[in-house]
């Protein structure tokens, strides 16, 4: 933790040796990004081949090492975008597709000359039912579109759809015929996020017993009862290599694993080292964000704009301490700290904000002050702006004989 001394202000009980789980903290965690095909997946999201271009050049410089750029044989401009996303040469990140186990998508990913690629499979039997498909017909699919694949220089993860609820048994037969067929690695899919941490844990221990330990794990997870993170880290603890998600937890319903928050977690709170560039989240999010055209909660974890700004003057008395009232330092994620003031800021905000912006605001005039900012932002029903207490110094002081 050597890079993050100073900056990380947790409790010493997660350090006792009755609390502190037990991870492999000799390897690295890596991310598998699927921003631009799951979660483009997010209702009303559109992005375009030029911006897709632009995220992964982004993802990339975050340090995500696998990027999946979309589902070519279903869109067009995603396979414009895969073409323009390798013509890029990007400086770290594998570029990689996803497919259906059916041989004309296979053969999409052979044109765009992918050299990897997911290829999905359902394999609950509630998934089948929905589809059509017998568990006979699901191995035949997958073993004869993941041997084609293979054949074509393609590295295959398996990807069976809806995992986490299917019958273990079956789950354990189609994960092996696909690696007998080639698959080199496998992804354990919790489609409609209804694991609980315990099972997402035990599922990866579960298939590194059997899968041997030459086949990377991955994990794909939705935050559906707001336990994403949660779920991935337990996943991680079971011996899952890879994470899979996306930027802002962005995708269908409520969404992926956000894998920077995963990130975060594991390297601050369970001392695991991750392959991911922190202090660069907030610019790709917010690339993100404008590309897709959406918000998010001001308090969204590790990237909300609300993180760092503080308007209660209870927390303003302490804003010379930053680990007083802050888990981590703000440059961490690439954030700056600051004093915002409302109905809530006392004495301390005002004569924060007075020396931030360099205003002469004597300690006699100050009651004056804060009491004008409240009645302002009580009227105006949000915060009151630089410019606007700016105004209200100025007018006080003017009012002041002698001033």
């Amino acid at each position: 933790m050597s890079a993050l001394a100073g900056k990380v202000w947790t409790s010493e009980v997660n350090s006792r040796p009755d609390v502190r789980p037990d991870f492999d903290r000799s390897r690295t965690i890596r991310f598998y990004d699927t921003t631009l095909r799951d979660g483009e997946q997010t209702v009303g999201v559109v992005f375009s081949p030029q911006q897709k271009l632009e995220i992964a050049k982004k993802l990339d410089e975050l340090g995500v090492g696998r990027i999946e750029a979309g589902f070519p044989k279903v869109s067009a401009e995603d396979a414009e975008a895969i073409s323009l996303i390798l013509r890029a040469g990007l400086k770290q990140a594998e570029v990689w597709g996803f497919s259906r186990a059916t041989r004309g998508d296979v053969e999409e990913l052979v044109r765009l000359r992918l050299q990897a690629s997911v290829i999905e499979l359902p394999v609950s039997d509630l998934k089948l039912k929905a589809y059509g498909i017998s568990r006979e017909e699901a191995l035949r699919r997958a073993t004869e579109a993941i041997c084609f694949a293979s054949q074509n220089g393609i590295r295959v993860a398996f990807f069976g759809v809806d995992g986490s609820r299917a019958d273990l048994d079956f789950l354990r037969k189609i994960y092996s015929a696909a690696i007998d067929a080639g698959a080199k690695e496998i992804v354990l899919v919790d489609t409609i996020g209804v694991c609980t941490p315990e099972a997402a844990e035990f599922l990866v221990r579960w298939a590194k017993e059997w899968a041997g330990s030459d086949i990377p794990i991955h994990w794909h997870g939705h935050n559906d009862f707001g336990l994403a993170t949660a779920i991935a880290v337990a996943a991680v603890r079971g011996g899952a290599t890879w994470i899979q998600g996306t930027i802002n937890g962005m995708g269908e319903r409520a969404g992926n694993a956000d894998i920077a928050e995963v990130a975060l977690a594991l390297q601050c709170l369970y001392d695991v080292p991750v392959e991911l560039k922190l202090e660069r989240i907030r610019e790709v999010s917010e690339l993100v964000r404008r590309a897709g055209k959406y918000e998010l909660e001001r308090w969204k974890p590790l990237i909300g704009d609300n993180l760092f700004l503080r308007e209660s003057g209870a927390v303003a008395s302490q804003f010379h301490i930053p680990e007083a009232i802050e888990p981590y330092a703000a440059d961490l994620v690439g954030a700056k700290r600051g004093i915002v003031l409302g109905k809530k800021s006392g004495l301390d905000s005002v004569r924060l904000k007075a020396e931030e912006l360099r205003i002469d605001l004597p300690e006699q005039q100050r009651p004056a002050v804060l009491e004008a900012v409240k009645r302002k932002a009580i009227a105006d029903g949000g915060l009151v702006s630089d410019e606007e207490f700016g105004k209200i110094v100025r007018n006080l002081t003017a009012t002041v004989p002698g001033a």
